[in-house]
C-alpha cells in the first residue's frame, strides 16, 4: 500500500525545497487505497526526466496545490508527453500555480501510462482520471471547493486524457473499490490545451495512437480510444485552443472536437491561434500563444463550473 512518506519519495521530496513559492503549499495523495485495478505496472520512484517529465509511476496520485484563498473551483490537470512521459513542468505545476493565483485549487494527476506494463492497458490512465475527479468530489468540502465545479484542464495526451473523462464520464473503466466510486466521475468542464482528440487516419501520426493502440489498430480499436466517437449530451462544457501550425496535433483535432461538440448540444469555445506550434504550455511571451490564459480565465469566469 502506499504510504505518504513513499509518494514522497518517489516523487522526488526534494523537490519540495524547491524555489518555486508555490511547491511549499502541495500535498501529495494516492489515488487507490492499495494497488490500481488490475495490477501490474512498473515499480520503485517516480523517474525525472531533465525536460520536467516523469516516468515510472508505480502509484499514480494528486499533487494538490492549495491556494491562499479558494473560490470553490477545483481543476484536474493532466500534462501532455504522448502517454509515455508526463510533462508537469511546464503542462502541470505552471498551470497550477496560474489556477491558484484565481483562486482555483489545482490538482495535479501523475497518472499511469499504457506503456509501463499495466494490465488495464490503455484503460490505465482513464481509471485514474475517473477516480481522481470521484475522489476530488468525496472531499470537496476539506478541500474547501464545491462538489458541482470541479473541471478538467489537459494538454496534448493529457488532453486526450481528460477530453475522454469528459466524453466517458458514465463508463465504468473499472470495478468499484469504495464509496468514493459510488460518486459520478463526470467533470463539470473540460479545459484542453491543443489536444489529441482523434485516432483515425490521416490524423493518426502521433505517440497517442502508437502508444494506446498500437501500429496497425481495427477499426474498432481507432474508434473506441477516438474522442469525437463518444461526445453526447452529457460531456461537460468544453474550452479549445490550438495552434494553426502544430506540427504534432494536427489542427484539425480541435475542429473535430468542435464539430462532434456542436452535434452534441455540448457548450463549446474554440481558438485557433495563427502560430505557436505545440506544447506552448501557459503561452510563450510575444508570441500569439500569450494572451491564451487570458481567454480560459474569461470562460471560467463567463460560468464554466458554477453550480
Amino acid at each position: 500500500m502506499l504510504t505518504r512518506r513513499g509518494l514522497l519519495a518517489g516523487a522526488g521530496g526534494a523537490a519540495l525545497a524547491s524555489s518555486r513559492p508555490w511547491a511549499a503549499q502541495r500535498a501529495l495523495v494516492p489515488l487507490w487505497p492499495d494497488a490500481p485495478p488490475g495490477g501490474g505496472g512498473p515499480t520503485g520512484p517516480v523517474a525525472r526526466g531533465r525536460g520536467g517529465g516523469i516516468t515510472n509511476i508505480a502509484n499514480p496520485y494528486l499533487e494538490v496545490f492549495a491556494p491562499s484563498y479558494s473560490n470553490g473551483i477545483g481543476v484536474v490537470i493532466a500534462g501532455g508527453g504522448g502517454y509515455r512521459s508526463i510533462q508537469v513542468e511546464w503542462e502541470a505545476y505552471a498551470p497550477a500555480a496560474w489556477l491558484n493565483a484565481r483562486g482555483i485549487t489545482a490538482f495535479v494527476l501523475a497518472y499511469r501510462l499504457p506503456g509501463e506494463g499495466w494490465t488495464a492497458g490503455p484503460h490505465a490512465p482513464l481509471q485514474d482520471a475517473q477516480r481522481s475527479v470521484r475522489m476530488i468530489r468525496s472531499r470537496a468540502a476539506a478541500y474547501k471547493i464545491h462538489p458541482a465545479r470541479i473541471g478538467v484542464l489537459g494538454f496534448s495526451a493529457g488532453g486526450h486524457l481528460c477530453a475522454m473523462a469528459s466524453a466517458r464520464s458514465a463508463f465504468r473503466s473499472y470495478t468499484p473499490l469504495d464509496a468514493v466510486d459510488e460518486l459520478s466521475a463526470r467533470p463539470d468542464f473540460t479545459a484542453l490545451a491543443y489536444p489529441v482528440i482523434t485516432l483515425e487516419r490521416p490524423y493518426d501520426n502521433t505517440s497517442t495512437r502508437r502508444v494506446l493502440i498500437g501500429e496497425n489498430p481495427t477499426p474498432e480499436k481507432t474508434r473506441e480510444w477516438s474522442v469525437q466517437t463518444h461526445v453526447g449530451r452529457d460531456c461537460a462544457p468544453v474550452f479549445l485552443v490550438e495552434t494553426a501550425n502544430d506540427p504534432i496535433a494536427h489542427p484539425i483535432n480541435g475542429h473535430i472536437m468542435r464539430i462532434a461538440c456542436e452535434a452534441a448540444g455540448v457548450p463549446v469555445e474554440f481558438h485557433e491561434l495563427p502560430a505557436g506550434g505545440h506544447g506552448f504550455g501557459m503561452g510563450f511571451p510575444g508570441t500569439p500563444t500569450a494572451g491564451w490564459p487570458d481567454l480560459l480565465d474569461r470562460w471560467l469566469k463567463k460560468g464554466a463550473g458554477k453550480a
